[in-house]
């Protein structure tokens, strides 16, 4: 068994022993028999040892037997537990009994096979009319054989809790509801691995504020992510600290033992932009100096630095740090890039107006287009290019006007959402519900607008800060959506 920091590895023969439990405690003895047999694995345990051995040193057989038949005990030690018996049930002039233990028991017949004369004195002793324990006990008293027996049978036996299947998936529940995973009072589906709320849950926009994160005075988030499996809310700072929150109660992570420890994941400049791996585990952070950084958000242990690494569009390889791809043509800053669902495509959203499709393989650009320009005249910066997830071939654009757009990667516009404003309501960011039934625009003005993809309209709106609204990110599978602005605040919002 080996473990480590970050990994902790389970035999497998334990895994057996825990469902091995299970089965004894609920009567299955055949599914109890046949797993024992077929894994060769064998539980051996007693509810308790201190009771085991007084049941033998007592010779209390009726209560000793039925618990050594569930066990799997070498066979010299089972021959002498039995051999025992029968003799102080010849002893007690039980006769029929100790026939019944030396004939019909498996151990004492492949004794017969193995240890004939071994065998045949204890048939000598049952058809004897007395009973000479010296003779019988050989060398020894009934007291110091029993006391050998239970020592050694003892040494082949462990005490476990009682329940401990139930007891771990209990305890997993539990660390799933701390992690903000498993909201208290969610009716959970333990086969499927998910709440019944997560995947029932219909998709409304949020309303109502659920907490707000205050910074400080001279520092604000620059960008904020939650975690794909929804464990984490992190934000980075223009100080160049990162930090992750639990959404639920609005508080640092201090179950993050680096947190608790107010030791921080770093840059030394305003970090812009942050992103997490596929399965939650990793972070990696981009700051205003060019450097990019990955994380292990469990530990906070910085595992790559990345030099001057975006100055244009790239894709990096995180083992060791080399540039593998590198994708030129825009000629301003790059705001956005994503990869389409399957890999194959990188998608790119620039100040100089356009967003571009690049083939991953070959960095080939595929497509260049505009959205369309504002009311106003002229072109716009775009802000983002975020995946629509009802449809692979769509993408939500967003850039500095006061409408926001479903396009296909060709161009075409499909759909399109307006603030309605002339002037002062472009929109600054966007964020798409996890099913694609909303889309949500901040604007300038420091309103929140919630589109409805099915009606096509603005179904509600609201003033969400008192600054200049930088973000907003949106909770992978629950309605929850997050805001940050230059007010110093992170606000997490709610039905």
């Amino acid at each position: 068994m080996a473990s480590s920091a970050s990994t902790l590895e389970i035999e497998a023969r334990d895994v057996v022993k825990i469902v091995l439990q299970f089965c004894k405690e609920n009567s299955l003895q055949q599914t109890f028999q046949t797993l024992q047999n077929e894994c060769q694995v064998s539980l051996n345990t007693v509810d308790s040892i201190d009771t085991f051995i007084a049941d033998i040193n007592a010779g209390r057989w009726d209560a000793v037997l039925p618990q050594v038949a569930q066990l799997k005990l070498p066979r010299k030690k089972l021959e002498d537990l039995y051999e025992q018996i029968v003799l102080e049930m010849a002893e007690l002039r039980e006769l029929d009994t100790a026939r019944a233990i030396l004939r019909q028991t498996q151990v004492m017949g492949v004794m017969k096979q193995e240890q004939p004369e071994r065998y045949l004195r204890l048939e000598h002793l049952l058809v004897r009319t007395y009973f000479d324990p010296n003779e019988a006990y050989q060398e020894s008293t009934k007291e110091k054989r029993r006391a050998q027996i239970a020592q050694a049978i003892a040494s082949e036996v462990s005490v476990v809790p009682p329940s401990r299947l139930m007891a771990l998936i209990g305890q997993a529940l539990k660390w799933q509801q701390h992690q903000g995973l498993l909201p208290p009072g969610t009716q959970f589906d333990l086969f499927r691995g998910t709440a019944a709320m997560k995947q029932d849950e219909e998709e409304t926009y949020p309303t109502t504020l659920s907490h707000q994160i205050k910074f400080g005075k001279k520092t604000h988030p620059e960008c904020a992510r939650f975690s794909p499996d929804g464990q984490y809310l992190v934000s980075c700072s223009v100080d160049g600290i990162i930090e992750v929150w639990d959404y639920i109660s609005g508080k640092l992570k201090k179950d993050l033992q680096y947190q608790a420890d107010e030791s921080f994941m770093m840059h030394d400049d305003a970090v812009l932009c942050v992103d997490f791996s596929r399965d939650s585990e990793m972070l990696a952070s981009g700051s205003q100096d060019g450097k990019i950084k990955v994380w292990r958000i469990r530990t906070g242990q910085c595992l790559r630095r990345l030099e001057r690494a975006h100055a244009k569009a790239r894709v990096h390889g995180l083992k060791y740090g080399k540039m593998l791809k590198e994708f030129r043509g825009h000629n301003s800053y790059v705001n956005y890039a994503i990869f389409t669902t399957d890999g194959s495509r990188v998608i790119t959203a620039s100040s100089d107006c356009t967003v571009k499709v690049w083939d991953t393989k070959t960095t080939d650009c595929l497509h260049t287009f505009k959205p369309p320009p504002p009311l106003r005249g002229g072109d716009a910066s775009v802000n983002s290019v975020h995946l629509f997830p009802k449809n692979t071939d769509h993408i939500v654009v967003c850039n500095k006007t006061s409408s926001i757009y479903i396009m296909t990667l060709q161009g075409q516009v499909v759909k399109s959402f307006s603030s309605g404003k002339r002037e002062g309501g472009d929109f600054v960011a966007a964020s798409v519900s996890p099913k694609g039934e909303w889309i949500y625009c901040v604007g300038e003005d420091m309103n929140m607008y919630c589109f409805s993809y099915q009606s096509g309209k603005l179904e509600h709106l609201m003033k969400v800060h008192d600054k200049d609204v930088i973000g907003i990110t949106h909770h992978p599978h629950r309605n929850l959506v997050a805001t940050y602005a230059e007010d110093c605040m992170m606000k997490i919002w709610k039905p």
